[in-house]
C-alpha cells in the first residue's frame, strides 16, 4: 500500500475513534455468548472522557425501559426497586418507552438518567447518525454489557414466507416507532432489496400488539429484537399458532460493512420456545448506559448496588442471569463511564 493510502487509512480510523464519545474514545465490538454467537475479535474496552464528571449527584434516577412484553421492561422495573431500596438518598422510578432510540434521546434530554439500548442503536447515537441525524450526537457512556438479543423474524406459516424477500407486498410489523427493532428491521429489508416504506404494508406495533395481531391473523409477520424468552412470543406460541422463524443471517456481512460490527450470527436454541429445530439468525448485544455528564461516584454506586444485589437482579428475567462481572465489559459498542471503569478496576475485571 502506498504511503498516502496508509496515511489516509490511519486518519480515517482516528476520526472514528474520536467520534465515538465526543472526544477520545474507541468502540469495542458487540457482545458475544460462547454457545450461540459466532465469535469475533474483541478489542479492549474503552473509557469515556473524564472531564465532564463533576455534576452533582441526582436524587431521583428515572430509568428508560421498553415496551411491555419485552425484556427491557421487567429489567428496568426491577432495577428501579433495587436502586431505591439500596442507594441512600435515592428514589428510582421507571417509564415505559419505545425502546433503545427513545432511551438514548431521553438520556440526552435529561428525561431519564439510565437507559437500556441495543449496541447498534448506541453506536449510531454516539456518532449522531441514522435515527440521530437530526437530534445530534448523544453523549452516552456504558455501565455494563447485559446480554445478547435475538432478532426474531416471525411469520405465520400460512403466509408462505420463507425469506425476507418474500415479505414484499405483505403486512409486516417492524416494531415500535422509536425502537431499535424498527431501525434494524429497515436495514434488513433494505439488505434484501426491499423498500421498507413501499414494499411492505408497514405496521409499527409493540411486541405485545404484534403477537396479538399475528394470533388474530391481522398481520403476516413481525420483527422483534428481544431477549430470550420474550414473554409475548411465548404466549403467542402457546395458542398453537403455526409460525416460521425466518433466517436473515445471510445479510450480516453487508450490514456489518455498512453499519459497523454490531450484528452477529446467533442461533436460537429450539428449547427456548419449543420449536422443532434451532433457528439461525442475527444477534444484537444490549447495554445499560447513562449520560457522560453523570457524576462519577453516582455511576460507580449504581454499578456497585447492582453487583452487591446480583441475585436480585438475576431473578428479574432469565436474560438477567447473563450479567456477570467478567463479561460486563465485553462487547460494548460505546465507551464506558469513568465511574464504571473505576468499579471494574477495583473488582479486577478491567485490566
Amino acid at each position: 500500500m502506498k504511503k498516502s493510502k496508509v496515511t489516509l487509512f490511519v486518519l480515517t480510523i482516528l476520526a472514528l475513534m474520536l467520534a465515538a464519545c465526543g472526544a477520545s474514545a474507541t468502540k469495542a465490538p458487540v457482545a458475544t455468548q460462547a454457545t450461540t454467537v459466532t465469535e469475533a475479535p474483541i478489542a479492549e474496552p474503552q473509557s469515556c472522557p473524564s472531564t465532564a464528571m463533576s455534576a452533582d449527584s441526582a436524587t431521583e434516577l428515572v430509568i428508560g425501559t421498553g415496551g411491555k412484553g419485552g425484556v427491557f421492561y421487567p429489567l428496568g422495573e426491577g432495577l428501579a426497586k433495587i436502586l431505591s431500596a439500596n442507594m441512600q438518598g435515592i428514589t428510582s422510578t421507571f417509564i415505559e418507552t419505545g425502546g433503545s432510540v427513545d432511551n438514548m434521546k431521553f438520556v440526552q434530554s435529561g428525561k431519564v438518567q439510565i437507559g437500556f439500548s441495543t449496541v447498534d442503536t448506541a453506536y449510531d447515537a454516539v456518532l449522531g447518525q441514522a435515527a440521530y441525524a437530526q437530534s445530534g450526537k448523544v453523549p452516552a457512556c456504558a455501565l455494563a454489557v447485559l446480554y445478547t438479543s435475538y432478532m426474531h423474524i416471525i411469520v405465520r406459516e400460512a403466509a408462505r414466507i420463507h425469506t425476507v424477500m418474500d415479505m414484499k407486498g405483505r403486512i409486516i410489523s417492524v416494531g415500535d416507532s422509536g425502537s431499535s427493532t424498527e431501525g434494524a428491521a429497515d436495514r434488513i429489508l433494505q439488505a434484501a432489496g426491499l423498500d421498507p416504506q413501499k414494499d411492505i404494508t408497514r405496521q409499527n406495533l409493540s411486541i405485545a400488539d404484534a403477537a396479538t395481531a399475528m394470533t388474530e391473523g391481522k398481520i403476516d409477520g413481525f420483527f422483534w429484537i428481544g431477549g430470550l424468552p420474550t414473554k409475548a412470543i411465548s404466549d403467542m406460541l402457546s395458542t398453537g399458532l403455526e409460525v416460521r422463524f425466518v433466517d436473515a443471517s445471510e445479510y450480516i456481512k453487508p450490514l456489518s460493512e455498512k453499519y459497523g460490527p454490531v450484528y452477529r450470527v446467533f442461533t436460537l436454541p429450539k428449547d427456548v420456545y419449543g420449536t422443532d429445530a434451532d433457528a439461525p439468525g442475527i444477534g444484537v448485544g444490549n447495554i445499560l448506559f447513562v449520560n457522560a455528564n453523570m457524576n462519577e461516584d453516582q455511576a460507580y454506586q449504581i454499578l456497585k448496588t447492582i453487583f452487591d444485589h446480583l441475585d436480585e437482579f438475576h431473578a428479574l428475567h432469565p436474560q438477567a442471569k447473563n450479567l456477570i462481572l467478567e463479561d460486563a465489559i465485553v462487547g460494548s459498542s460505546i465507551p464506558f463511564h469513568p465511574g464504571a471503569v473505576r468499579f471494574y478496576k477495583e473488582k479486577g475485571a478491567w485490566k
